[in-house]
């Protein structure tokens, strides 16, 4: 939905005025399973970029804690540890979510597998074409990621302040830091939507021709597209989906890092 809804010249049978009315003509039009074409490749990259993501975060949390904060909770060091780990989850991520997954749900997507996407764009395009929009996904992600963990942790000290585990607090932490930062960062995921999808006519009309790329490019096009309305489309969908991502994902690795550091506890004693 959102990469529909990002589009600054859909089609005129992709023309949304909410995300309840995208969702409901996409399922009658499109079929039930739309909407979630390309997961796949999502999931299949999920694993090892998470793993690497929190990992990397909980020990670089930890060293510049001590360095700048002796050990006590330090905002700086926590946002540090955010964009550094970022770094290594969009290594892996933007491939598979950023470029493959996008052009599979885009509107009349050519594309009839993720494999078939992998090889016309890798044949069309080059492997180049794959990490096209990566410095802009970091550009991104890196405020993202650091105002996602700051305020994380932010809403931890005020509702967790023994930082015990506690579920509620995960998940309500962890949903309003992802509405935070994705309503934030809006207007530079408009613009990586558009150097992942390369719209053909949302560029032919402003007589770009050939493939777009750099984030100061991307953003004047999408001011002549849309002027300032534009850095902001998709903003409530974007918001929706990322709510419920950060706080599952933070409730799922809260309960583990309890689980284990429990379980490693009890081997001791």
């Amino acid at each position: 939905l959102q990469t529909r809804m990002q589009s600054l010249q859909p089609d005129p049978k992709a023309q949304y005025r909410s995300v309840y009315e995208a969702l409901k003509r996409i399922v009658l039009t499109e079929g039930f399973w739309r909407p979630l074409r390309g997961i796949n490749v999502t999931m299949l990259g999920a694993g090892p970029a998470h793993a690497m993501y929190f990992a990397c975060y909980e020990k670089m949390k930890k060293s510049l804690s001590d360095t700048l904060q002796h050990g006590g909770n330090s905002h700086l060091a926590n946002g540090i540890a955010g964009s550094v780990a970022t770094l290594l989850h969009d290594a892996v991520m933007n491939p598979a979510e950023a470029v493959v997954k996008q052009r599979m749900q885009m509107f009349n997507s050519p594309y009839k597998s993720v494999l078939a996407c992998i090889r016309t764009v890798q044949r069309t395009e080059g492997f180049g074409a794959f990490y096209r929009s990566y410095t802009t996904q970091l550009t991104m992600n890196v405020p993202f990621q650091a105002i996602h963990f700051i305020t994380y942790e932010f809403m931890q000290e005020q509702i967790n302040p023994h930082r015990e585990y506690n579920p509620r607090s995960h998940i309500v932490s962890g949903a309003i830091a992802g509405a935070v930062a994705a309503a934030a960062t809006t207007p530079l995921d408009v613009c990586k939507t558009l150097l992942n999808t390369q719209e053909n006519m949302a560029l032919s009309s402003v007589n770009i021709s050939g493939h777009l790329s750099g984030m100061v490019n991307a953003f004047k096009t999408v001011y002549q597209l849309g002027g300032v309305a534009g850095y902001f489309r998709g903003v409530q969908a974007r918001v929706i989906y990322q709510m419920p991502s950060t706080a599952i994902a933070w409730s799922v690795y809260e309960f583990f890092k309890y689980f284990l550091t429990k379980h490693k506890l009890e081997k001791r004693t």
